[in-house]
């Protein structure tokens, strides 16, 4: 019996890789940018994990709850950096680092079920 992986390894990594790249830019930006932490450092982290869950998702198309799976993995795991980074810098206080993580969490998986949404359409 040939049974499908929860995740692809390759996918993964390479969703991982790109988003935790945009993250860390993110990140760095908004330390030297007061304006950028105050209005769009949230959401816009929140867009990177939700769009590497989306493209995840997208490209291995395993269904949908493979999908949010894999794109929860994606989203967290690239925010990682990110979250440690900004912790580090003093941007953000060590409570609010396990709240970060899992909101992000949560909006990679919301980005793999639609990624495996737009899979099915194409």
């Amino acid at each position: 019996m040939n049974r499908r992986r929860l995740v692809d390894n390759r996918a993964l990594r390479r969703a991982i890789l790109v988003g935790t790249l945009l993250q860390l830019i993110a990140v760095l930006a908004a330390h030297f940018s007061a304006w950028l932490e105050l209005h769009a450092l949230l959401f816009g982290t929140m867009m990177i994990s939700a769009t590497m869950g989306y493209l995840y998702a997208q490209d291995v198309a395993w269904g949908y709850a493979k999908g949010a799976c894999g794109g929860a993995l994606a989203g967290g795991l690239c925010a990682l950096l990110g979250l440690v980074v900004s912790g580090a810098l003093g941007d953000l206080a060590p409570i609010m680092l396990p709240i970060r993580a899992a909101i992000f969490v949560l909006t990679g998986a919301v980005g793999g079920i639609y990624g495996q949404m737009a899979a099915d359409w194409s």
